[in-house]
């Protein structure tokens, strides 16, 4: 599978356990404007979300974290298996001459392979060490993608075109030794799925390879509500071993591309290297046709950075672990009883419409250290019960997010959030406010990719919208070969992300032109842009 880790310029070593714990507010998150990575950091911190392990380059997903992941992967699933996928399992360790069958494969993956030369442990003179009479008769390869083990066991699956198309996926880690780490965007450890499928014709293998970019659109659109540009690769971004390699790409706030999805074309080069071969309808031996498609937990990195701000993690309903959460307010112990039964009540009625609610009960802290606990991580729908709101019949919601109106103040869209509603009726329209919520979190993701978009004709106006203008995505006429397009990572820092499909050209980039650095006639326009 494509990396979904591909390396940026720069990478931001502080992490969240090397920081100083710090009081339960704002002022503990940086804000966006001072350093967005410390921002970025500073969010999962607070969250709660994942935090560096002692082993280098790898992180441990926290169970608020772990539970967003959980979440993707029930979304995904279930549009694997209506699309005729099945999951399995395959090995963590790859024979060394497995991975060297395919010659481009081996390279594209060689400088980040971690290998296993010894089976055991021995005390020598006191020490615990690597016994050196246990060498492997061969190296195994910590699974960095796993094409060729699949496709060894393919060749004993796959003998006619009866046994076509084998669709299948599967929910692994994965080990790439990334020098430069940042949480969930790039560790030498990270969790994924990655689906392998044989077909029987080219033209089948390609309608998969699509199918499934489509797939991957539709997740990041409708669920994680992050708008994406349906592309392919230039050839020096594809994937390792690939005719073809298509992506989703989406922008986060600082105006940096992020790759949320890969879905490649393999041809027969996989199958050709394992001899994976059947018997097509004409009763003649074929190498079968294969793709490959995978997504990672970088896209709880791409969540936070399109829709967090500087109080903390947002996220969209439909991803949220916790979609209400119930926060008792009194003094005495009889509005205590009082509030409880209520909040009771509250959590169960919801429950019912299958939210997942929390009842915060905790009596060892504060009111308003228990709202912005809630609100750094993100949960949508907080409601606030008590005894003033039990006379009155009304439950007090507040919403992590409102969409902004012009020249409002962040204090004013503070006492938007907050409402006081008739029982009956904040317990029958809180579905239609997450629904609302999760709208207005892509319309304000579409708006800002559209503020920080630009159709650009000569390499002045690039240079300032990149390094004055502070960036985005930038659609460009593009004839390069790949030296042209190191030369323009070497000046600008930036690449080509993709090469959009015909129907995600906007009108106004549309139409053939001249290469901007070549001078070249070009069919059609690129998106540059600097990236994770």
């Amino acid at each position: 599978m494509a990396s979904p880790n591909q390396p940026d310029a720069k990478s931001n070593q502080k992490t969240p356990a090397q920081k100083t714990p710090a009081a339960k507010s704002e002022s503990s998150i940086t804000p966006r404007s001072v350093s967005y990575s410390d921002w970025y950091l500073d969010v999962i911190r607070q969250a709660e979300l994942a935090e560096h392990s002692a082993v280098r380059g790898c992180m441990v997903i926290r169970p608020h974290g772990y539970a967003i992941w959980e979440k993707m992967q029930r979304e995904l699933d279930d549009r694997f298996k209506a699309t005729g996928h099945v999951n399995a399992y395959f090995p963590l360790f790859i024979p060394l001459s497995f991975l060297t069958r395919e010659e481009q494969h081996a390279a594209g993956f060689a400088k980040e392979c971690a290998v296993v030369t010894h089976h055991r442990l021995k005390t020598i003179d006191g020490v615990v060490q690597v016994d050196p009479d246990s060498k492997l008769e061969e190296p195994l390869v910590v699974r960095p993608t796993s094409e060729t083990i699949i496709w060894n066991q393919y060749k004993n699956w796959i003998q006619s075109y009866r046994d076509l198309p084998l669709l299948i996926n599967q929910w692994a880690n994965v080990v790439r030794w990334e020098l430069r780490t940042r949480l969930f965007l790039r560790t030498a450890e990270f969790l994924w799925q990655e689906g392998h499928t044989a077909h029987a014709t080219e033209a089948e293998a390609l309608e998969e390879t699509a199918r499934m970019l489509d797939v991957y659109a539709d997740f990041a659109q409708n669920v994680m509500a992050v708008p994406v540009v349906k592309g392919r690769k230039t050839p020096g971004e594809r994937f390792a071993g690939a005719l073809d390699t298509m992506c989703i790409e989406a922008m986060m706030q600082d105006g940096k591309a992020l790759q949320a999805g890969t879905s490649h074309y393999l041809g027969q080069n996989f199958s050709k290297s394992a001899d994976v071969k059947f018997l097509n309808r004409e009763g003649k031996l074929e190498y079968v046709y294969a793709t490959s498609w995978g997504v990672s937990t970088r896209l709880v990195g791409a969540l936070i950075m399109t829709h967090s701000d500087d109080g903390g993690l947002i996220l969209p309903p439909k991803l949220a672990p916790i979609h209400v959460v119930i926060v008792p307010i009194y003094r005495k112990d009889d509005e205590k009883e009082r509030v409880f039964a209520e909040a009771d009540k509250v959590k169960a009625e919801l429950s019912a419409k299958g939210l997942t609610v929390k009842f915060d009960d905790r009596d060892n802290m504060q009111p308003g250290a228990k709202f912005y606990e809630w609100e750094s991580k993100g949960v949508p729908i907080r409601i606030e019960i008590g005894p003033k709101d039990l006379e009155k019949g009304v439950l007090c919601l507040v919403r992590r997010f409102v969409l902004e109106q012009a020249g409002e103040s962040v204090e004013d869209q503070r006492k938007r959030r907050k409402s006081f509603v008739p029982r009956s009726e904040a317990i029958e329209g809180i579905p239609g406010i997450l629904a609302e919520m999760q709208k207005e979190l892509f319309v304000r993701a579409q708006g800002f990719r559209s503020a920080r978009t630009r159709v650009i004709d000569n390499l002045t106006d690039f240079e300032q919208f990149f390094k004055q203008d502070g960036g985005g995505f930038a659609w460009v006429h593009w004839a390069g070969t790949g030296a042209d397009e190191d030369e323009m990572s070497k000046r600008f820092e930036t690449t080509v992300r993709c090469i959009p499909l015909p129907d995600q050209i906007p009108s106004e980039a549309q139409g053939p032109g001249t290469c901007i650095l070549t001078g070249k006639p070009s069919a059609q326009r690129v998106i540059m842009a600097k990236a994770y």
